[in-house]
């Protein structure tokens, strides 16, 4: 796992929608992830979540957060999330590796 290429994976596809310095605070289209892994879904102060993520019941981790990114809309049908999916689990790996330091 890289960290540098998980930071790199996060500017190519999540940067767009997703912040991840939690001083900024504010969301964007989607919510800041800084923080996002150990967090309960659906949870993040001035985001407004679609009732599917709020009542997933999924505390994100290394494990939850790789089949989310597979394709989020078959993990939580529902979901405002607009993102294809990362099918490389080498690519999901590293951007996980990211989002854990963050």
């Amino acid at each position: 796992m890289s960290v540098e290429k998980g930071q790199a994976l996060f500017k190519k596809f999540c940067l767009q929608c997703h912040s991840t310095v939690a001083s900024e605070g504010q969301s964007k289209t989607g919510p800041n992830l800084a923080g996002v892994i150990g967090r309960v879904a659906g949870t993040s102060e001035g985001y407004s979540y679609s009732a599917a993520n709020k009542s997933s019941g999924i505390t994100w981790d290394e494990a939850s957060m790789s089949t989310y990114l597979i394709n989020p809309k078959k993990m939580i049908p529902g979901t405002k999330m607009v993102f294809a999916g990362m099918k490389k689990e080498t690519e999901r790996n590293d951007l996980i590796a990211f989002l854990k330091t963050v």
